[in-house]
């Protein structure tokens, strides 16, 4: 596809559309998106994870306005910084936080490149109001062109409001990615296809994908080597060796523009690709000191010894007691427990999901609350209603009732 003067001139300094720039400049991910509208056999979204770099992994999760805040710190410390996107943890137009958060920072930082990475499900009705927020670079996941060959990949599909499983769930989506990337390059988007390369599934079928998508006006393709991820209906599965990925991409590049430069970057990646400086940046825009380090309302406690291993996630906005029930929490602190070794892995702030209390808002936001403490056992809360206890049960964790010390609670936790 043709690219106008304007993108030209973004594209010098884009590192995921451009190999050259790459080495030269910086983006940085916000994680403002946990919910997801589809379930992928490879993905195990994670929310406190510092020690794996793939999508669907973040140190926190984010409102708009943190976001905003971290980004303005941020840019402080990484003067080359000139992409913003927003790839998760879950996807991004699943949460509405995503076009909040593209909002302001068109705002606040008007010269920042904007970008999207989604899975597809909602693109269509989306696409509009991306570019109308600024966005102009959108990745689409999309890892295959034939409902069977989805079906092998995709575990469910949410569409609207009812859950899809196998070919039909596959077709679903692949209609809206297809969709959805026609749409975006016609109205002057880059899109970047992302086919994820699952030896035995999909891998002799991307060919066909690559021309499909490049037909529909995809600007570049990214084909990404399957990560068995621990968890997952893939985990056991093995990946492609890097001359199996190396010659897919040269038969490929017949047809399309092949990415090569791709490291598969966290939902909360900041840096230079390659040299993720997410670490450093952890609790920044939180409201902590300096932007960053523990907030002092709350306690770390590694004085005690409880002989057991769990995560518990502990409804506490004063920081001392078990002071929330579970639909009015504002804050849940997650603790690892593991014999002597307790660590507070991290805050979890729920206040700006929302809280109307009936019909879909409350399911919708006691599904987001759950997701966001998904990998916890137990979660403490000072009291809970039927719909939101059977949501946690249902997944296999414990609700524990109690309006204890923070201290005793994660002790005494079984």
């Amino acid at each position: 596809m043709s690219v106008n003067a304007e993108l030209e001139k973004v594209l010098e300094t884009h590192p995921c559309y451009n190999e050259k720039a790459h080495l030269k400049y910086a983006r940085m991910h916000v994680p403002v998106a946990p919910k997801c509208n589809i379930q992928c056999n490879y993905c195990n979204r994670k929310f406190d994870c510092s020690n794996e770099s793939r999508p669907g992994v973040t140190s926190e999760v984010l409102t708009p306005e943190q976001a905003v805040s971290k980004i303005g710190y941020v840019r402080e410390k990484v003067p080359n910084l000139k992409v913003l996107g927003i790839a998760g943890p879950g996807d991004p137009l699943a949460n509405e936080e995503t076009f909040e958060t593209l909002a302001l920072v068109r705002e606040k930082h008007p010269d920042l490149t904007l970008c999207v990475s989604t899975n597809g499900l909602a693109l269509p009705e989306n696409a509009k109001r991306l570019y109308d927020l600024g966005v102009r670079f959108i990745t689409v996941t999309i890892n295959a062109a034939d409902a069977r060959v989805g079906a092998e990949i995709y575990g469910s599909v949410l569409w609207k409001g009812k859950r899809y499983t196998g070919e039909e769930g596959a077709s679903i989506l692949l209609e809206n990615q297809l969709e959805g990337i026609r749409l975006c390059a016609e109205m002057g988007m880059l899109v970047k296809a992302n086919i994820v390369m699952v030896p035995g599934i999909n891998a002799d079928h991307i060919p066909d994908l690559v021309r499909k998508v490049r037909s529909l006006g995809a600007y570049i393709v990214n084909i990404l080597p399957l990560i068995p991820v621990e968890g997952t209906k893939f985990q056991d599965m093995k990946g492609p060796t890097a001359e199996e990925r190396k010659r897919l991409m040269d038969e490929c590049s017949v047809d399309a523009r092949m990415m090569r430069h791709c490291k598969q970057c966290r939902a909360d990646a900041i840096g230079l690709l390659g040299e993720d400086r997410s670490g450093e940046f952890a609790g920044c825009g939180l409201g902590k000191r300096d932007g960053c380090g523990p907030a002092e309302d709350v306690p770390n406690m590694v004085a005690f010894d409880t002989g057991r291993k769990y995560t518990i996630a502990v409804a506490s906005d004063g920081g001392k007691t078990v002071d929330s029930g579970f639909g009015n929490a504002q804050r849940f602190l997650v603790y690892a427990v593991d014999g002597a070794d307790v660590r507070l892995l991290r805050q979890v702030n729920v206040g700006s999901l929302g809280t109307e209390m009936k019909g879909s808002s409350h399911r919708d936001h006691v599904e987001s609350i759950v997701t966001l403490l998904d990998d916890c056992d137990i979660i403490a809360v000072k009291e809970i209603g039927d719909m939101p206890r059977h949501a946690i049960e249902s997944r296999g964790k414990r609700v524990l009732i109690t309006s204890a010390g923070v201290r005793d609670t994660v002790a005494a936790a079984r």
